[in-house]
């Protein structure tokens, strides 16, 4: 399962509606249920910095077929101080986080 960490700092004005953009597509995902997909957001405390995780077998991900996800995807420049920066990781571990490589 391919893993990538997203990180990016919105201007201090587009925090909330960033915030709200994400809910959207859990509130999505909650209604597709989207097999073959793991997907965390978090908020950092300085309250405009956010880092996503993402995890699927399939490329490209089911995410971003999501009319909430393209929503969100729209205008990101925009809203953005410091854009989106992704990272592939490598799991070493997890506990009750993401499924091991062999369990996929």
């Amino acid at each position: 399962m391919k893993t990538t960490l997203i990180r990016y700092r919105v201007k201090p004005e587009h925090a909330q509606g960033n915030r709200e953009l994400v809910q959207a597509v859990y509130a999505e995902l909650e209604l597709t249920q989207l097999a073959d997909i793991r997907y965390a957001a978090f908020q950092l405390d300085d309250g405009v910095s956010f880092v996503h995780l993402h995890a699927s077998n399939s490329d490209p991900s089911p995410l971003i077929g999501l009319p909430a996800f393209r929503a969100f995807q729209e205008g990101i420049k925009d809203r953005c101080e410091e854009l989106p920066v992704f990272a592939e990781l490598d799991t070493v571990g997890s506990f009750g986080w993401l499924p091991d490589r062999e369990t996929v």
